[in-house]
């Protein structure tokens, strides 16, 4: 497998997995409907670990454009690669949205919650302030590549050990801990 398919297939579990845990929360009808934020949070943390187990050795298990851009900034990933890898990571979160929208077809239906259903694929500002939104992503993404970066300092690849499960964590910690300036509804 080639690093731009390793991406795809990554980023497609990723968003299935966490868009999954997301669309069990807030849309109608499911077993974790309004289970809460615990559930998401846990959900992405545990997208993430098994995405970067699988795809970790191949491409590094970026799965996100901040992390492929903070890398290269950081200057340890070579730029020449950065568009192929964020192609990748769009063309695989759209089919991982289209995975979790075909497995909860008749939850859709059943959800007439608009901004519940959109909020399975994005997030929304409890309270709209475009300066501390900013500032919100900003620390988020600040610490989501300082830690990916001090978590890999010294070792091999990002597919090895405990690595993906540390990175896992790492996205647990900041859900918990940055995510709520951000309304889900449930």
């Amino acid at each position: 497998m080639r690093p731009f398919t390793a991406e795809v297939i990554g980023t497609m579990l990723l968003v299935l997995l966490g868009d999954g845990a997301v669309a069990a929360v807030l849309l109608n009808k499911s077993k974790a409907q309004n289970s809460g934020w615990m559930v998401i949070t846990t959900g992405w943390a545990m997208a993430v670990t098994i995405a970067v187990y699988a795809v970790g050795r191949i491409s590094g298990g970026h799965l996100n454009p901040a992390v492929t851009l903070g890398l290269a900034i950081a200057g340890k990933f070579a730029w020449s690669a950065v568009p192929r890898y964020i192609a990748a990571q769009f063309l695989g979160a759209f089919l991982g949205a289209l995975l979790v929208w075909l497995a909860y077809q008749a939850h859709w239906q059943a959800t007439e919650d608009a901004v519940a259903k959109l909020s399975v694929f994005s997030t929304v500002p409890a309270i709209r302030s475009l300066p501390s939104n900013l500032v919100t992503e900003i620390i988020g993404t600040f610490v989501l590549v300082l830690g990916v970066l001090a978590i890999t300092a010294n070792s091999a690849p990002t597919q090895t050990g405990l690595i993906p499960l540390l990175i896992g964590f790492l996205v647990w910690g900041i859900g918990l801990s940055l995510g709520a300036p951000y309304r889900v509804c449930y």
